[in-house]
């Protein structure tokens, strides 16, 4: 469940600096609202009740709603997939109904229309172009088509270049992309492109134009995201030269990891265990961290009227709009506070590092001794679990079980290297990181090796379930919308993933053995303890038919299962109802196998158990 804004944007103002984002509203069936908060301090929703500003491109959403002068907005809504116009009133379509999702929206400077990545979804794979809507209405105009997968249009000072970053199968965005740079003619369109940074071993996932002849763009030639420049002639200079990450996996095209601030740029740099708020001078690389408190920034970032805007977390604070100023250094949280348990029920979190392994251990509270943990197991398999405030987590933790979160083999964060370490070995490498937490726990007195379990969604789900079967660390699991045959769910799920095992396991039909071999559905025979499966009927990413052939071989087995489905869910828990029923069902199953009584939340029935 993500409970914090995507994007976030500052726009200047004649009165000051506005702040615009976007929120998740559960108790609204989970759209996402666009809020407005004025130079003057006032929140308003801009998006009416039953608008939803999301769309479905490449199935996880890119960026989805952009400010316009004046204070209008325009925006995808979820239920049609079309862009809309809104300037008080009712909005209106800018694009016509069919089998288009838009997304990675941006407003080209000087010119009356909005940017987006156009995907067409009728038989055989999605096709995608970069596009031009008109805000006025009208026709809607095809500015380029390239690569099968398009992001980050941007149009050069000037208006003479349109520049994107493109991939092909059976890449993913942080395997390797090509920046473009082309010509823009007088009727709207690109000319031939040229590739002016990355290629088949080098991940470019953001760029903005420093003049017309020259880019700033996050690269990692030296296995770190760093800022550089990219000259029209292909020569570079790396700005940041670190062994810090400046970037993580685009997964939503249109993420933001830094922004231009004059001839300053501010930029969030670190690893997974912290990510610090900077402006960077990039004539001499001096970088002044305007942070604060705040130990980690999400990957949206905007600049205007001497301010910038992002969202920003601790262990102790949730993800806050905020607000900094570059030269005075005043912060402010801008969105509105949240409701939080007492200090004294919050975990303080631990970073570590067990045999190699990176993990953050959130200690039970009110447990001496060895204690029941729980490992915490982050999607993707190419993400991350940052040090921040969970109210998740602490959600278990004040109930006494400890969590360990494992940024294993294969998370971003610290280095391309470290990613790599999953490669070929998705199913192999996760699960040994996780068991060798889990020991590690054991072995410094933490953990009562009799009561660990692991849990964790969509990739996490899947190193969950292969955990249970590949291992006898664990004595139960809980898997939310699980992948547990990679060789079918590489066949049924969307175009986006549907080449990405190629890299994870390994391309097909060469190396099916592998797949048998690391299957969990093919071995659910070994589990070494009950699982509960969780899953959105509407998914589209990993279909339920997952989750029920799992726990057919389970039951087939006489294994312990239980299996919840939710109508209305696609791929992650939106809704309020559904958040609550999935806590309160993972607490009824830690105490069904850790042996404690969860007289506060509905009974679970375990099929299978005596």
């Amino acid at each position: 469940m993500d409970e914090r804004p995507v994007w976030a944007e500052a726009v200047g103002t004649p009165g000051g600096v506005e702040v615009w984002w976007d929120e998740p509203r559960p108790a609204e069936g989970g759209r996402r609202c666009v809020v407005r908060r004025a130079a003057d301090g006032t929140l308003s929703d801009v998006l009416p009740a039953g608008w939803n500003a999301r769309n479905r491109l490449v199935e996880y959403g890119g960026r989805s709603w952009r400010p316009l002068p004046g204070g209008g907005l325009v925006f995808t809504n979820w239920s049609d997939q079309r862009v809309y116009r809104l300037d008080g009133g009712d909005p209106v379509a800018l694009t016509p109904e069919g089998p288009f999702h838009y997304g990675d929206l941006y407003l080209p400077p000087g010119r009356p229309e909005v940017w987006a990545v156009r995907e067409t979804r009728t038989s055989g794979a999605p096709e995608r172009d970069l596009v031009a809507v008109p805000l006025g209405g009208g026709e809607v105009r095809v500015i380029a088509r390239a690569q099968h997968f398009l992001m980050n249009p941007r149009l050069s000072p000037g208006g003479g270049h349109v520049s994107w970053i493109g991939w092909n199968h059976p890449n993913m965005p942080w395997d390797g992309t090509e920046l473009c740079v082309a010509p823009l003619s007088a009727d709207g369109t690109a000319g031939p492109h040229t590739v002016v940074a990355g290629g088949p071993e080098e991940s470019v996932i953001q760029v903005e134009w420093r003049d017309a002849e020259s880019l700033y763009a996050i690269t990692d030639p030296t296995g770190w995201w760093n800022i550089h420049l990219v000259h029209l002639d292909g020569t570079t200079r790396n700005l940041t030269p670190l062994s810090q990450e400046f970037g993580d996996a685009p997964w939503k095209p249109g993420l933001t990891w830094f922004a231009l601030a004059g001839d300053r740029i501010v930029t969030m740099y670190g690893t997974s265990d912290g990510r610090r708020l900077a402006v960077l001078d990039p004539a001499t690389g001096d970088l002044r961290d305007i942070g604060g408190e705040s130990t980690y920034w999400a990957p949206t970032l905007s600049f205007a009227g001497g301010k910038a805007a992002g969202v920003a977390a601790s262990p102790y604070t949730p993800y806050e709009v905020t607000l900094v100023d570059l030269d005075g250094g005043a912060r402010a949280a801008v969105s509105a506070p949240k409701a939080l348990p007492e200090r004294a029920l919050l975990p303080t979190p631990e970073p570590v590092t067990i045999e190699g392994v990176h993990a953050h251990l959130y200690p039970p509270h009110g447990v001496s001794g060895p204690a029941p943990y729980v490992v915490f197991v982050h999607g993707g398999p190419t993400g991350t679990s940052p040090l921040v405030l969970d109210l998740e987590i602490a959600y278990f933790t004040s109930r006494g079980l400890g969590v360990a979160e494992v940024n294993y083999g294969g998370s971003t964060g610290y280095g391309r290297a470290y990613r790599e370490r999953l490669r070929h070995q998705w199913g192999v490498v996760d699960v040994q990181d996780c068991a060798k937490v889990a020991r590690g726990l054991v072995a410094t007195g933490r953990a009562d090796a009799a009561r660990i379990a692991i849990r964790g969604g969509s990739a996490g789900g899947w190193t969950t379930v292969a955990a249970l079967v590949h291992s006898d660390v664990f004595a139960g699991g809980v898997a939310h919308y699980a992948i547990t045959d990679p060789e079918s769910w590489a066949a049924e799920t969307h175009d986006f993933e549907s080449r990405y095992l190629d890299g994870l396991v390994g391309p097909l039909p060469e190396t099916r053995s592998r797949y048998r071999e690391r299957s969990p559905l093919l071995h659910a025979g070994r589990a070494s303890g009950p699982c509960l499966m969780l899953h959105g009927l509407e998914d589209a990413i990993v279909d339920v038919g997952q989750a029920e052939r799992f726990v057919g071989e389970l039951e087939r087995h006489g294994k312990e299962w239980a299996l919840l489905t939710f109508p209305g869910e696609q791929h992650g828990w939106r809704r309020e109802e559904t958040i609550i029923a999935v806590l309160e069902a993972e607490l009824a199953f830690y105490g069904l196998i850790f042996g404690f009584e969860t007289p506060e939340v509905p009974p679970l029935d375990l099929k299978g158990r005596a």
